[in-house]
């Protein structure tokens, strides 16, 4: 299971270890009926309160599906496949997450969600969490401009590229108004009927968006903490020729390998840097119920992830 993280074929597995290859297929997505949130975070004072939610394309069966992550720092607390990029759709797959969170005793909603531009995206969640607050990747906004600068604007791009991160860089939400309405008399002046004026032009509009990550300290300014996690599903989706199977059993998988990506060891160098905790999960709870890691995700994912009163004894 350890190599399935990475991920390693289950034929390849099954050459060394022995068995069969469905058997350690079965085996892994046999997790994906556990709670991700149930099994990750032990006690509610754990739960993270500033999160970032993404999609990523992926094909079941050849209609384009969207895998729905939800990630804090460096854990995945939300993973369901999402049968269109359609709000309802997202909503539901979002919906997942926030049922298992709200199974947890005395868990708050988060603090903030943040997202990118998809609209469809912030809406899921504005109705999903209406106490939190939906921010805004300052991210996205930059990639939408990069990809629309053509070699004829190589020029007039790196004069946009200091000032867009320079307005991402602002002290305060007063600064960055200043620095957002420079960019729009910047890019009226300079970027008269090109492509990049656009995407230039709706980054300023979305003024009020940005402004609202400055009143939440510990708030994601940017996704690169889920795109970083999200880079392995994607590559793991890849490996598995995407979800050639039922919903029901890509929606194991997706949340099988998000299980594994928490309780799997980390690089040497990272439990160094973090005082010898092994796994995120570990760095989230501050503490393991025992030194194997695959005995934790045992002991953690028992009672299906899902923490129940004491049961009456016989």
């Amino acid at each position: 299971m350890f190599l399935r993280r990475f991920p390693v074929p289950c034929w390849a597995i099954a050459s060394v270890f022995g068995r069969e290859a469905m058997y350690w297929d079965r085996l892994q997505q046999g997790w994906g009926r556990c709670s991700l949130v149930g099994t990750t975070v032990q006690t509610a004072e754990h739960f993270p309160k500033d999160l970032v939610a993404e999609e990523t394309q992926s094909w079941l069966q050849g209609p384009r599906v969207s895998s729905a992550t939800t990630a804090g720092r460096d854990w995945i607390l939300g993973a369901s496949v999402s049968k269109s990029a359609a709000q309802p759709d997202l909503q539901q797959a979002y919906g997942v997450f926030a049922h298992a969170a709200h199974t947890l005793e005395k868990a708050d909603a988060p603090h903030t969600v943040h997202t990118d531009g998809w609209q469809a995206t912030q809406g899921a969640w504005q109705a999903l969490c209406p106490h939190s607050t939906v921010l805004l990747c300052f991210l996205h906004a930059f990639l939408q401009i990069r990809d629309r600068a053509t070699q004829a604007l190589r020029e007039v791009f790196a004069q946009g590229q200091q000032r867009v991160w320079a307005a991402s860089h602002a002290p305060s939400n007063r600064a960055v108004s200043q620095r957002l309405r420079r960019l729009r008399a910047w890019a009226k002046a300079a970027l008269p009927d090109s492509a990049m004026q656009t995407p230039t032009l709706d980054l300023c509009d979305k003024r009020a968006q940005v402004r609202r990550s400055y009143d939440h300290r510990d708030a994601h300014r940017t996704s690169h903490r889920v795109d970083r996690l999200m880079k392995c599903l994607d590559r793991a989706c890849f490996h598995g020729q995407y979800f050639p199977g039922t919903f029901e059993a890509a929606e194991r998988r997706v949340r099988a390998w998000a299980l594994l990506g928490n309780c799997c060891p980390s690089s040497p160098s990272t439990v160094s840097k973090s005082h010898g905790q092994a796994c995120p999960a570990e760095r989230l709870n501050g503490r393991r119920s025992a030194d194997n890691w695959l005995e934790n995700l045992l002991v953690s994912g028992s009672m299906n992830g899902v923490e129940r009163g004491q049961q009456i004894p016989l």
